[in-house]
């Protein structure tokens, strides 16, 4: 009798294990994590991580390597033609499914004079004030805690910190019993704020230990209205470099102003032919194959976007037209100037003619345009205008021929991804944020920045989602990069969540 009693209770405590938690234990559970996961980010943080330093990105590799084997993880070192992947594996059980966790651990490069506080690898505790922003004594973080305070320096929403969420949700579950329904392999990115260069030949190479069901990319910030959210698209990247050639040096505005052609003028003048006043490209065929089906305008305005508060966000009150709304304009490939260079400006500035000007750009992809075609097409318009291609510097014979000249260089790094909506990934994330926030997260076609994610979807044949965990208004890639705290405790409890949630 008392054998089929305690046979009972450990299937009926076996099957409570196996409900998902309800929205106040995980939000017991994250806060129990916090401070910890705090301190721990704050470590990680101080750890320079510019991946085209050299030397800045073996520590970083080291660090993680040794917070996956704390948690239990088998790690190993991918080797390839850049910096070396960081992979680890947790096997619960053979045969349960694996889901595949990708984060990247670069950041972007840093100039320290323009950054609010002594040094960007610095983690600086910050709250806000009428005036800006009032620096706190980090040990603060130790045992207080307000949501709107924030966390400044470079990669501290791009993108270290969700991969702190992401452990941190793991000891919660396994101080509190809970078993996590799943295996889970993390791969992790040392290169992706260079594009990833190397990632998708290592993916092919190493696809047998990548092999997974599921895959969910753990970047990017939440929707503007702060809602949790997931984004089940990403626009890939392909960038250019044009330069316009003048005189062979620099000349006296003086003496030939008027008569020498100025090629900031001239590259001006092409870049500008290639949009329309609405921003719109009016290259032929630029956004042939992009239709917006009555379904999927449905999914677009499904997204709770104020157009008024993003422009007063950002700064800006008429956007470009290129679609009616934001998450319409993302579903078109972008054709976007970086940045141009092109003689001297301020108190440094020179009267004289240029002898040439540079501008880079870069593309957005989408899922439904071909990068070499679109290339193509940028390549022939600058040809239409009149202008002739070099290999790089005119020679003395081109520039005697063609009136006109630019050099023209290009690069893909990864194509666009999507997964459709209601399949059954897009189901167990949004029952789990759904049970982690007690509301439903917002849910994104195609997000608009770029990970290089469709070499995993392409080789390996699995669905992937993004998971943004962090603030929309941190100032990723530019000076004084931050991290909201509220978010970050938001963060542990949608990895609580999705790490507790069955599959269906």
């Amino acid at each position: 009798m008392k054998i089929r009693i305690l046979i009972g209770f450990i299937a009926c405590y076996s099957s409570l294990l196996a409900q998902p938690l309800s929205t106040n234990q995980i939000a017991d559970l994250a806060n129990r994590q916090l401070h910890p996961a705090l301190q721990t980010l704050v470590q990680f943080l101080s750890i320079p991580n510019v991946a085209n330093v050299p030397g800045q990105m073996e520590d970083n590799i080291l660090w993680m390597q040794k917070a996956c084997e704390d948690r239990g993880f088998t790690v190993q070192r991918l080797p390839n033609e850049g910096h070396d992947l960081v992979f680890a594996t947790l096997v619960n059980n053979p045969k349960l499914p694996t889901l595949l966790v990708y984060w990247h651990i670069d950041g972007q490069p840093v100039d320290p004079s323009k950054w609010n506080q002594s040094d960007p690898f610095t983690p600086t505790l910050k709250k806000p004030t009428i005036d800006g922003w009032e620096t706190l004594d980090i040990n603060k973080l130790k045992q207080d805690f307000d949501p709107e305070w924030r966390i400044f320096g470079r990669s501290s929403s791009d993108d270290k910190s969700p991969g702190i969420m992401f452990f941190y949700a793991m000891d919660a579950l396994k101080q509190s019993g809970t078993p996590i329904p799943f295996n889970i392999k993390i791969i992790m990115d040392p290169e992706e704020e260079m594009g990833s260069p190397h990632l998708a030949a290592a993916v092919s190479q190493y696809r047998d230990l990548l092999a997974a069901d599921r895959l969910i990319i753990l970047d990017g910030p939440v929707h503007p209205s702060g809602k949790p959210t997931l984004s089940f698209g990403a626009r890939g990247i392909a960038t250019l470099a044009i330069t316009a050639y003048g005189p062979k040096m620099p000349l006296h505005s003086g003496h030939y102003g008027n008569y020498a052609p100025n090629p900031a003028l001239e590259l001006a003048q092409l870049l500008a032919s290639m949009k329309d006043k609405n921003g719109r490209v009016v290259i032929p065929g630029y956004y042939d194959g992009i239709e917006i089906s009555t379904a999927v305008r449905k999914d677009l305005e499904a997204t709770p976007d104020d157009a008024e508060a993003i422009g007063n966000m950002l700064g800006f009150s008429h956007p470009d037209s290129v679609g009616h709304t934001l998450q319409e304009a993302l579903q078109y490939p972008s054709l976007n100037i970086v940045g141009m260079s092109c003689g001297w400006v301020g108190n440094q500035a020179r009267t004289i003619v240029p002898a040439d000007a540079t501008a880079n750009l870069d593309m957005r992809l989408v899922k439904e345009s071909d990068p070499v075609r679109l290339l193509g097409l940028v390549r022939q318009w600058i040809i239409d205008q009149g202008y002739h291609i070099c290999d790089g510097p005119p020679t003395d014979e081109e520039r005697a021929e063609y009136g006109k000249l630019v050099s023209f260089s290009s690069e893909i790094s990864y194509n666009a991804f999507r997964t459709d909506l209601g399949t059954p990934i897009d189901l167990w994330l949004t029952a789990a944020l759904t049970q982690a926030h007690g509301e439903k997260p917002v849910r994104i076609r195609t997000g608009g920045g770029s990970v290089p994610i469709s070499p995993f979807v392409e080789t390996l044949k699995i669905p992937a989602v993004l998971v943004p965990l962090v603030n929309g208004d941190n100032n990723q890639h530019s000076p004084n990069e931050n991290l909201r705290l509220g978010n970050f405790l938001d963060g542990i409890k949608s990895c609580i969540a999705i790490l507790q949630q069955p599959w269906e």
